[in-house]
Formats: structure tokens, sequence, C-alpha cells
């Protein structure tokens, strides 16, 4: 089968396309032939290393792979058909149309994945194709679990009016367009920061107020937030201390926790898709074997919402 393949640590040029064994499933797995995938910013950091500072890339290496990942075919994010499933399968059937996220396992810059049934796989959203299902899911999942973590969907408000006033920093990158949108599932009030280019994009999903950083330092904005979400990793709580309320929450993807992935999530974002609340914000959609310009595109930083991988 097809595959992208990760040769080393770099530049987008060590991905190489070429041909592995299909897997075969074992008895607690499901075959998915692999429709579309993603390239987000996860996946760069690890093609690159580009993790910050020579004991994280240190502890990168002991945990991915010292001289290259040891499964080389990259890629988090899937949408696609199950082939096939193993005598022990029961959540799924061959036909079932799925997507999903294998974390730190990778594997879906290729044309087939065996996973476990249990893992986070569920059926994609209805009315949604393959590309729209594999761009939602890692900016979607990053963005719930951030501000689940920042108490924005606390569920001991849940039914209520929150109105709270979140600040996003990076707004029109795949976490910070779903996190507009998950705000506003959640009737936050939204301000969105971003580039010049990325303010109609901001606006069409639903921010309320949008500041251009080009233009105007969004520290000096005047408001105060609940909550300030750094979508990119580029501030910090002690830069951003002045926008928050005395009892408002600083968060980042930028530190050391990672988002977890949950089925309950894919459930969320399923939902929100098929209520038309969450748009997938697709920038560009490349094939897999045009990885390298996929990957030197989100690389340049130029990137709005999502670029999709088709198989």
């Amino acid at each position: 089968m097809k595959a992208a393949i990760c040769t080393s640590y770099g530049t987008p040029d060590v991905l190489k396309i070429t041909d592995i064994p299909k897997p075969i499933p074992k008895s607690n797995q499901i075959l998915v032939h692999i429709k579309a995938s993603a390239v987000n910013s996860g996946d760069v950091r690890v093609r690159s290393l580009d993790v910050g500072g020579w004991l994280m890339r240190f502890v990168m290496r002991l945990v991915l792979g010292f001289a290259k990942p040891r499964n080389p075919v990259l890629g988090t994010v899937f949408s696609g058909i199950v082939e096939d499933v193993g005598e022990k399968v029961t959540l799924f059937k061959p036909g079932d149309e799925v997507y999903g996220m294998t974390g730190f396992d990778f594997g879906t810059y290729a044309e087939f994945m065996a996973l476990p049934e249990n893992g986070t796989i569920a059926l994609k959203p209805s009315g949604a194709s393959f590309e729209s299902a594999a761009a939602i899911l890692f900016g979607g999942s990053t963005a719930l679990y951030f501000l689940q973590k920042a108490q924005l969907l606390d569920s001991s408000a849940a039914g209520e009016e929150q109105n709270k006033n979140i600040l996003i920093y990076g707004a029109t990158g795949s976490v910070g367009t779903s996190a507009i949108q998950v705000a506003k599932y959640h009737k936050a009030n939204v301000t969105a920061v971003c580039s010049a280019s990325g303010m109609q994009l901001a606006k069409r999903l639903g921010a309320d107020t949008v500041i251009d950083y080009q233009q105007q330092d969004f520290k000096e904005c005047g408001q105060k937030f609940d909550i300030v979400f750094d979508a990119v990793g580029k501030t910090n709580k002690k830069a951003c201390q002045g926008l928050l309320k005395p009892s408002g929450v600083f968060i980042t993807v930028g530190g050391l926790d990672v988002a977890s992935e949950t089925k309950q999530q894919l459930e969320t974002l399923s939902k929100m898709f098929e209520e038309g609340l969450l748009n997938d914000a697709i920038d560009k959609t490349y094939s897999i074997d045009h990885i390298v310009e996929a990957h030197g595109y989100v690389d340049s930083g130029h990137k709005k919402g999502n670029v999709v991988i088709v198989l």
C-alpha cells in the first residue's frame, strides 16, 4: 500500500512516498481504508523535532525514536471506511464510515491502518465528507480539551447562559478556528486575535470582536476576560496577566500539557457538525503524493484553518 514515511527528523523533504505492507487486523482491531488525513502543527513539530530546548528534544527522541520516528508513518487524524474487522470486534462492521485519532501511534499517512476498536474512533458525522471529517478532528479535540480545562465547558453550568468573555490568540489556526466555534457553542463572547488576512475567517466563524495583532497590541484592548486561550503557543500568562479578570484563567497549547483524545470529544464534534455549528475551515487540500508541499505550506505559517490530505 502507498504511504508517506518520515526518513529522519528535518525539513518537509524527509517525507518520502513508498509502498509498505498492508496491515492485517488482529482479533480486536478494525482495518480502515483511509480516505483523508490532515497536516497540523503537531505533525510538523514531530517531523522537524521542533519542540524547543535541547532537553525537550532529547526527551522527545526517547519517546518518538532517536534518529527518526519509530513509526515512520506520521499523521494522527483520519477518516475512512472499515474494510475488515477482527473476530472479536463488536462495535464496527465492514462498510462503516469512521473517523478518529491515533495520538503518538501515528500511522494515518497511509492507505490502510489497523486500529483497536476501542480506540478514539467513531462513525463520522452524518453529511460530512471524508475531508471535512478529517479536518475537524485535531483542532476540535484540542479546543475541547483546553476549554474544558478552563471550565468553559463546566458540566455544572450545562444548560445555563454562561456568557463568559474569552480571548483567543492565534484564532485562525486549526485549534483557533475550532476554539471560536466551541466557545460560541457554549454561548461565550469571543474576541479573536489574528492577522489581517484571517479577520474575515474569524468573523465568519462567529467571533464577536476581531483584533489584527499587526495593527494593535491585543494586550492593550481595554477589556478583561474570563479566559485567555493561546491557541498557538506563542504568548504566556505573564504577558497576558493584565487581560484577566481576578478569577480569570490563562491556558496555552504551548506548555507541557498534551491534549488527551476521547470518544466523547468525537461525539461532541459530530453533534456540532450535524447541527451546522462546526465549520471544517479547510484552507487547502493536497493528495498524499504532495505531502512534502503540504508540510511546507504548514511550515510557512500562512495556513488558515486546516490542511487536508486525500488518499
